[in-house]
């Protein structure tokens, strides 16, 4: 199989696994991102520690997860208060008393990628909880769908515009990290966002699903932000890989790479979308 038809059959399957779970029910949602957060997490730590402390490894996976799994509850289960949001800092207490009694300490200072793991990918995709569901448990995919599909045209577009012109014209984003990325590209996909989110502000559809119930210049600050960010996002993560001379988080997704490498862009943008919206009470 050619990796064109690679990348196409295993990508349609990667998107529609995402789009079924989120749009299904919040316990397909919970399923989904448990699976999400412990394969990223996996992944982050084999690129910074290889197979060393792989017990420690476990528990900061299982830590993660758990974390996830407890903001969930606080959300979808209203007898299940905010308070118990302080019980999150058991698995990371866990992984640090664990890591006192690891007998070889030689490479001790790995273990700063095991918290590092929590705060990367752990807590974003935690937040995503307050993006699905309100404060009575009521759940809805839609929203967060909308903020893939800014992500999703972001990426695509920056891809066109950097690939027809970008290699020959301006100059590079980032090259000592990610030597591909253009600014001609970073602006393709900065308007395609734009437009995007503005043609689905208007679209009869997410009006009648009361999903965008903001103005539209706080859908195309919205935009702005989700563009931005994920580039900060996909960067981020293209910095670890090139620091460990590593080019794929994994290897899951046939033609595509690893889970981390799907969903670095948004891990940044959708916990600043987040904000913004909560900023202004409008989730």
């Amino acid at each position: 199989m050619s990796n064109f038809w690679k990348r196409t059959i295993f990508g349609a399957l990667y998107v529609a696994v995402l789009l079924g779970c989120v749009l299904w029910c919040k316990y397909s949602f919970l399923a989904l991102m448990c699976l999400l957060t412990g394969g990223m997490t996996a992944e982050f730590l084999h690129i910074t520690m290889g197979c060393r402390y792989k017990y420690s490894q476990i528990l900061t996976i299982l830590g993660g997860v758990s974390f996830f799994v407890l903001v969930w509850c606080v959300r979808a289960i209203p007898v299940v208060t905010a308070k118990y949001c302080l019980l999150a800092f058991v698995p990371l207490l866990v992984v640090m008393v664990n890591s006192i009694y690891v007998k070889d300490k030689t490479s001790y200072g790995q273990f700063a990628n095991l918290y590092t793991s929590i705060l990367y990918i752990a807590i974003p995709m935690a937040v995503t909880n307050f993006l699905v569901m309100d404060s009575s448990g009521n759940y809805n995919g839609l929203l967060l769908i909308y903020f893939f599909i800014l992500i999703w045209t972001s990426d695509i577009g920056a891809y066109l515009f950097g690939m027809a012109f970008g290699q020959k014209y301006g100059k590079k984003l980032c090259p000592n990290i990610s030597p591909k990325k253009s600014w001609v590209g970073f602006w393709g996909g900065f308007a395609c966002t734009i437009a995007v989110s503005l043609a689905m502000y208007f679209s009869n559809f997410w009006n009648e699903v009361g999903i965008l119930s903001f103005t539209w210049y706080h859908s195309v600050i919205l935009a702005i932000l989700i563009d931005v960010f994920g580039v900060y996002g996909d960067l981020f993560e293209s910095l670890w890989k090139r620091h460990y001379d590593v080019k794929d988080s994994g290897n899951i997704i046939p033609g595509h790479g690893g889970l981390l490498d799907r969903l670095d862009s948004t891990i940044f943008a959708v916990p600043v979308g987040i904000t913004y919206l909560a900023l202004f009470n409008l989730i």
